[in-house]
């Protein structure tokens, strides 16, 4: 018997996926299929339809519903419908899919296409808990396939250049981060446009796992994952909602970084304030607008020099140059993901890192369960799945049938 050790089988993997992405290349048209034809499925399908991503088209639709089969039937009728994910999986119609369903289901939904040899792209979040995202991207790394994520504030030029800016060392140590995010206002009628809304059992969580995926992901890709994290969290304070409308948590860093998270859907007209100091000044992001006070030399130089009491360092208020349109968002994210399949460019999005996101999700619901601190770093992954089911088992919430389209366009650029 010939073994393999684990470095030849990563190095096997790596190959393979290397022919596969070689195959790939040659994929002249990308054959997409949407699972879920609700808010953001008829969206994304609607954008490939009008041929807004070139090289991709609408080749199939799935849903558990019979009346949005009708509908997505009525208004393409020359794409075939399918009652389940599987079954278009099985069909061969499709190259890829878009997976546009409540949340619980993403993972189990991309293990199965990945088990046909579809490639994902998925909605964010990537998961509810994280153990359940884990079994996912090992899924997908097994396959070899292709496996993105909707994070389609990734387009946004203003975060990209943040995050240039604290990789390149422009800014020295960073301090202190404090994002208030509270203008993702919802009233109770959006709670009860669906079913599936606001409960444990049917969405996951609130505001956290609704709202706020694209921020936390952008926290993270911007400045790395926190250690740890404490939080204080109110459960249904605006609503008549079991899960959480109003968050404030607070992360530490080992390098000393400190960062405070403010969010809430119960504020009108609420806020979507950045503010980064650092050695080199202070960074404040708003209205899609980067604003540097930069010091002319890092306060942490001029604090060893200087020998005069209450003196500062001198300050430039300056305003970064950078594209404010706040990008593709979701048309980029189809385009990129096209893009790597077609070519075997790197993506923006990577699936793999929808974790990231969802760990500093878990990591708030799991501090102000147990009311005290999360440890990121070693995230009890087990435990929360286990609190989220004592959440779900004791849940009272009965949710009258109702399902409303809801128009989501205005929120893309939050």
């Amino acid at each position: 018997m010939v073994r393999v050790n684990s470095k030849q089988e990563s190095f096997r993997r790596k190959e393979d996926r290397k022919i596969g992405r070689e195959e790939e290349k040659a994929m002249d048209t990308v054959r997409m299929g949407i699972v879920g034809f609700g808010n953001m499925g008829t969206k994304h399908a609607g954008n490939i339809a009008a041929g807004k991503i070139d090289h991709m088209v609408l080749a199939g639709i799935a849903d558990i519903s019979q009346e949005r089969r009708k509908a997505a039937k009525e208004k393409y009728p020359e794409v075939p419908v399918f009652a389940t994910a599987t079954e278009m999986f099985e069909s061969g119609c499709i190259d890829a899919v878009e997976i546009a369903v409540p949340h619980y289901d993403h993972p189990s939904i991309a293990i199965d296409a990945f088990a046909h040899g579809i490639n994902v792209l998925v909605e964010k979040p990537a998961g509810v808990y994280t153990k359940q995202v884990l079994e996912m991207n090992e899924a997908a790394e097994k396959s070899g396939l292709l496996f993105g994520i909707m994070y389609n504030q990734r387009t946004n030029p203003v975060y990209q250049k943040i995050r240039q800016l604290v990789q390149s060392g422009e800014l020295g140590h960073i301090k202190r981060i404090n994002w208030t995010i509270t203008n993702w206002y919802r009233p109770q009628a959006y709670h009860d446009s669906a079913t599936w809304r606001s409960t444990w059992k049917t969405e996951g969580g609130g505001t956290l796992i609704n709202q706020n995926p694209h921020q936390l992901d952008l926290w993270q890709w911007m400045f790395g994952m926190p250690d740890r994290i404490m939080s204080h969290v109110s459960f249904g304070k605006y609503y008549d909602i079991e899960v959480e409308d109003d968050v404030t948590a607070y992360m530490e860093y080992e390098n000393g970084t400190t960062g405070l998270y403010i969010t809430s859907t119960g504020e009108a007209p609420g806020t979507n304030r950045l503010e980064i100091a650092c050695d080199m000044g202070q960074l404040i992001v708003e209205n899609n607008k980067i604003t540097f006070y930069r010091n002319i030399i890092s306060e942490r130089e001029f604090n060893k020099k200087n020998k005069i009491p209450f003196a500062t360092p001198e300050c430039w208020k300056c305003e970064i140059p950078v594209d404010q349109s706040g990008g593709e968002q979701h048309v980029g994210i189809f385009k990129d993901f096209c893009k790597a399949l077609r070519e075997g460019t790197p993506l923006l999005a990577p699936g793999v890192e929808g974790v990231k996101g969802l760990t500093i999700s878990n990591a708030i619901h799991y501090s102000a369960w147990t009311g005290g601190w999360a440890d990121v770093k070693n995230f009890p992954h087990e435990e929360f799945y286990q609190l989220l089911q004592e959440k779900i088992e004791n849940s009272t919430v009965v949710k009258k049938e109702a399902h409303v389209v809801v128009d989501t366009s205005n929120t893309y650029n939050k």
